[in-house]
């Protein structure tokens, strides 16, 4: 019995240092790592309460790997036996934060009704500055039209392109041109006119959006081109007498196409702004969150020019009326800057952006 006695004696004296030792092992490993983990469950118990506006663009963006690095520790602390209070709370860390990263998504009727509920019109405002910029280039834009044209009638030519010009071009006269403003007699072939308005109206936008990665520039300069080409023509039937019935005409379908150019000129002027200026973020990241944010714009923009498509083709060749078509076309531009401007602020929305 001796040497047996003497064994539990030895494992006794051994027990405390090797505990000591895990425990040791267990707060060091915990220390190296426990930023992280912190950090994963503030950004967790945000996205699980719906608070959004609580996180910075590049905890959104950190978020996988978070969840990645932590994943690791659990199966580390699990191999290496660590305490249990550690394996604990990791576990259930993990749990959450797996829901959040690759958890079932919200249905496609939710997200519809979230993001026309308010989701677009929040992240139009947030490009409120670039937008006011686009919406200067765009006026002087048409300025510049007008006031080349009225120079040198050489400059319509240059400035209108030839499937536009027709018979309205300098020289024609008032009746010819009130001739090009008449409706249809009938709506047949216009679904046709309508898919390929959309088509050129959508390359516009999307051109618009995609040239923001040189820094916006080359979107301004979009914007400015096709502008002028609306302020050569406003030019032609001014000098016709025609001014108010051009605007009415092209006002049906003008308000929401153009609100659509412009929200796409922005979007890309958002981008290139904050590739110009990305502050303490690297201008890569910088790219990347601005684009999440101008997303559901672009969204938003496509659906718009869905809407002018179809006004174009069949609401303004079938109204005929002056001040019908001024009434459509005010009354589309009023419904666009209250749902964009006005609906929808204010609330807690879980897809709303984090703040620039």
């Amino acid at each position: 019995m001796k040497p047996l006695t003497t064994w539990f004696r030895k494992q006794e004296a051994d027990t405390p240092p090797a505990l000591e030792s895990a425990a040791l092992r267990s707060d060091r490993f915990r220390l190296e790592r426990e930023g992280d983990w912190r950090r994963l469950e503030h950004i967790v118990t945000a996205l699980e309460k719906n608070r959004l506006r609580r996180l910075s663009d590049q905890d959104v963006l950190d978020l996988p790997v978070l969840y990645r690095n932590t994943a690791s520790s659990l199966a580390v602390a699990r191999q290496t036996s660590l305490d249990a209070a550690t394996l604990e709370y990791l576990e259930a860390l993990v749990r959450r934060a797996w829901f959040q990263v690759y958890g079932p998504r919200q249905s496609p009727f939710t997200w519809l009704r979230r993001f026309f509920g308010g989701g677009l019109s929040r992240a139009v405002r947030a490009i409120w500055l670039d937008i006011c910029i686009a919406l200067t280039v765009m006026i002087i834009g048409t300025m510049v039209g007008w006031l080349l044209t009225d120079r040198d009638t050489e400059w319509y030519y240059a400035l209108v392109p030839g499937q536009f010009a027709d018979e309205r071009q300098p020289g024609a006269s008032a009746e010819i041109l009130r001739q090009s403003l008449e409706t249809k007699d009938n709506a047949g072939g216009l679904g046709t006119f309508a898919a390929a308005l959309f088509s050129n109206n959508a390359s516009v936008a999307i051109l618009a959006f995609a040239l923001g990665f040189a820094f916006g520039i080359p979107s301004l300069l979009l914007l400015v081109h096709n502008m002028a080409v609306l302020g050569a023509m406003l030019w032609l039937f001014s000098q016709a007498g025609l001014a108010p019935d051009f605007l009415a005409w092209l006002s049906i379908h003008g308000t929401t196409e153009l609100f659509a150019i412009l929200l796409a000129g922005a979007a890309g002027l958002h981008i290139g702004r904050s590739m110009a200026f990305p502050g303490q973020k690297s201008i890569l990241s910088a790219a990347a969150a601005s684009g999440q944010r101008t997303a559901k714009v672009m969204l938003g923009v496509v659906m718009m020019l869905i809407v002018a498509g179809l006004l174009e083709g069949y609401a303004r060749q079938l109204v005929g009326s002056t001040a019908a078509r001024a009434t459509i076309g005010g009354g589309m531009l009023l419904f666009w800057i209250l749902y964009f401007f006005v609906f929808g602020r204010g609330r807690d929305a879980p897809e709303v952006d984090a703040p620039s």
